[in-house]
């Protein structure tokens, strides 16, 4: 029996389990985000330039392993089935994180991240099985659902992580942040059901073989670049996000609290607009929601460049939200209309290494055009990023639109 011959009713009880393990391993991933840093400045008698180093290489190392690794970790889950990925993932995460906690130095600390990016690949593990065994023409709604879970966990998870530190120490948080990875893993191992015939090694693709395997494969790394981009976008304001509140607050005394705000309202628009819009992507065609979302953030991204109090950034965050909840789930629901069962998880691997190079890039960009320009040429920056986006998924999509019709 395949993934798909499952019983009726296994991938709803599946999307469930696995709906609570990425809003569990989100609040893992993001609950230390906010005093990492702090955690590096505890460690040491650093100067300014010290600790920014320290504290950038501490934040970028588990990206760049996870864009290296996830291939490596698809193949496998494509061999062995995913299940035994999530289960590998968050039991390897529950690991580190107690490790992390008890670095004695910031190259420990260091390492760890870079180990920490080797165990990557719960959420996209996660996507891939669902991928496989939800009904194709349910499939925006199922994987919109998974991203809430995730979203949700990103945004409880920063407040969470604030409060134990503020509560406990760095450390002990770093332990409870390990204790919910294996909570993860205890929920996954028991509760997801998965009938995976294994393939032999002898009979497994290799790259080539995979790509034979997609019927638009010129689709298929579109869409890669296309994520790479969407991450890159998101994440460009991050660095001068807070900086840009105290600027447009004149140095109020209220930029930290409103600075939280201004982080959280996309992840909240997205929490209730993605499960709709995969809904919607379902009946009328999910490059056209993706299509949309581009073109609501254009128009969103470029009047934030121009903004006067936050309560207007804070209003076109929010609309960012919605746009974000058409863009990474519609990728996914895409590559899972157009990847057959048998090489998903190396396309979803694939795609998670292209999410991380975004996650790196991204950053970089955005304290680049910063520090040449100004805070207000981010947006810009941005803006064009996700022009660029649109071009590429338009001439993709109208091609997959074209070869449907002949």
């Amino acid at each position: 029996m395949s993934d798909n011959q499952l019983a009726p009713n296994s991938w709803q009880r599946n999307l469930k389990v696995l709906w609570f393990g990425t809003f569990m391993a989100s609040i893992g991933f993001s609950e230390v985000m906010p005093f990492l840093s702090l955690y590096v400045d505890s460690m040491g008698t650093f100067n300014r330039g010290q600790l920014s180093l320290y504290s950038g290489l501490a934040f970028a190392a588990s990206y760049f392993v996870t864009a290296l690794a996830s291939p490596l970790w698809g193949k496998m889950a494509d061999r062995t089935g995913r299940k035994l990925m999530l289960n590998r993932a968050s039991l390897g995460m529950a690991i580190v994180f107690i490790l992390m906690g008890l670095a004695m130095n910031v190259w420990q600390l260091i390492a760890l991240r870079l180990l920490q990016g080797v165990f990557s690949g719960y959420i996209s593990n996660a996507n891939a099985l669902i991928a496989t065994q939800v009904p194709k023409r349910r499939s925006g709604q199922a994987l919109g659902m998974l991203v809430t879970g995730n979203v949700s966990g990103a945004l409880f998870g920063p407040l969470l992580g604030g409060t134990l530190a503020s509560l406990f120490s760095y450390r002990m948080t770093f332990f409870i942040t390990g204790f919910l990875f294996i909570l993860v893993f205890l929920v996954t191992a028991i509760f997801v059901k998965e009938d995976f015939q294994p393939t032999a090694k002898a009979k497994m693709l290799n790259t080539k073989g995979v790509i034979g395997e997609l019927a638009n494969a010129k689709l298929v790394f579109w869409l890669f670049t296309t994520t790479m981009i969407i991450q890159a976008a998101n994440n460009s304001i991050v660095p001068i996000l807070s900086l840009y509140v105290r600027q447009i607050m004149n140095n109020s005394p209220a930029t930290t609290f409103y600075s939280g705000i201004v982080a959280a309202v996309p992840g909240i628009a997205t929490l209730f607009a993605a499960p709709l819009l995969g809904r919607v992507g379902d009946r009328i065609g999910t490059d056209r929601i993706l299509i949309i979302g581009f073109i609501l953030a254009i128009a969103v991204y470029i009047p934030m460049a121009f903004v006067t109090n936050v309560w207007q950034l804070i209003a076109l965050r929010f609309v960012i939200g919605v746009a974000n909840a058409s863009m990474l789930p519609a990728v996914q629901t895409i590559l899972a209309k157009n990847t057959p069962p048998q090489v998903t998880g190396r396309v979803f691997s694939w795609n998670q290494s292209f999410q991380a190079m975004g996650n790196v890039a991204g950053p970089m960009i955005g304290s680049f055009v910063s520090s040449a320009f100004d805070y207000a040429g981010v947006f810009i920056s941005t803006a064009l990023l996700v022009v660029i986006n649109l071009t590429l998924v338009y001439h993709s999509t109208q091609s997959m639109r074209n070869a449907r019709r002949q």
